[in-house]
């Protein structure tokens, strides 16, 4: 294993989930969740890097034990776990929100916002309830049905336009468009067009288009949990597999993609490893860190 940087440079791993460290199916296998957390016994930090809302990763970060600052909604959002405290959140305005609910009107397409905690919760109530977010749509259908499914995570259903008048809502985490590749590659150019690179774009899995406020990234994300962490990028070990993930690459002294990956990730990672269906990143973390 011709590497730069050897197990003692590394203190932390980023771990983009879906497609990279979970199996197809978005199941994390038995020798991930082994490894990981012998790694945590060594002090081996683990941060979350992922599209995934922080609800919706709560199944693999607990069987895993990690803890400290996760980066959540593709650098959106940097929290805390497990207290749920939010760090850092970068919200989309409620123009580009409006724009995108106009498109998904006239063209029949499912879309989703995901809409900050209003911090009206009462004295008392628990982490769940003080920083809930709440999954938004205008309409039920397969896109919905879908997330669901993906993550567990129901839509509430209302006008979306309404919503983002309601007080302490100032625009959205994350927004997202449900809908095959052919239909997304009609509707980015509409939004790029009207914004340019006023907005972040990224297709983080096949039918999903998300769109957030340009400043967003889990290279950004993954700074604010470093620096909350007291560690430096050259101690990170980075893992991804999709477009979402060049930032995060960016932000570490090394970088490693499943051979499942995009071909413009794996080109751009240090070293391309077998897929996520084989648990691919748990026998290079065993062979990395000796842990044979």
């Amino acid at each position: 294993m011709d590497i730069k940087v050897g197990p003692g440079d590394i203190k932390a791993l980023a771990l983009d989930l879906d497609g990279t460290t979970l199996m197809p199916g978005a199941v994390l296998g038995d020798r991930t969740l082994y490894t990981l957390k012998a790694l945590r016994t060594k002090g081996i930090e683990i941060i979350l890097c992922t599209g995934r809302a922080v609800e919706a990763a709560e199944r693999f970060r607990l069987p895993i034990g990690a803890e400290g600052p996760m980066v959540y909604f593709n650098g959106a959002e940097v929290t805390e776990m497990p207290s749920g405290r939010v760090l850092d959140a970068t919200l989309l305005d409620a123009e580009a929100v409006n724009f995108c609910v106009d498109i998904s009107r006239r063209l029949g397409l499912y879309y989703q916002v995901f809409l900050p905690p209003r911090g009206d919760a009462p004295d008392g109530a628990s982490p769940a309830d003080k920083y809930r977010r709440v999954l938004m749509a205008e309409k039920w259908g397969p896109g919905a049905e879908m997330y669901l499914n993906h993550t567990g995570i129901k839509a509430e259903i209302g006008d979306l336009k309404e919503a983002l008048t309601l007080p302490g809502v100032s625009g959205c985490i994350k927004s997202m468009f449900i809908a095959e590749p052919e239909v997304q590659d009609k509707v980015r150019p509409l939004i790029e067009e009207r914004f340019g690179r006023g907005i972040y774009i990224a297709r983080t899995l096949r039918t999903f288009l998300e769109i957030m406020n340009s400043r967003v990234s889990k290279g950004r994300g993954l700074r604010v949990a470093l620096e909350t962490r007291g560690l430096e990028p050259s101690q990170v070990m980075a893992f991804g597999d999709e477009e979402n993930d060049l930032p995060l690459f960016e932000g570490a002294a090394y970088s490693v993609a499943p051979s499942n990956a995009k071909e413009t990730v794996r080109q751009a990672a240090d070293i391309t490893i077998g897929s996520n269906a084989e648990e691919s990143v748990a026998a290079f973390l065993e062979e990395f860190f000796g842990l044979h």
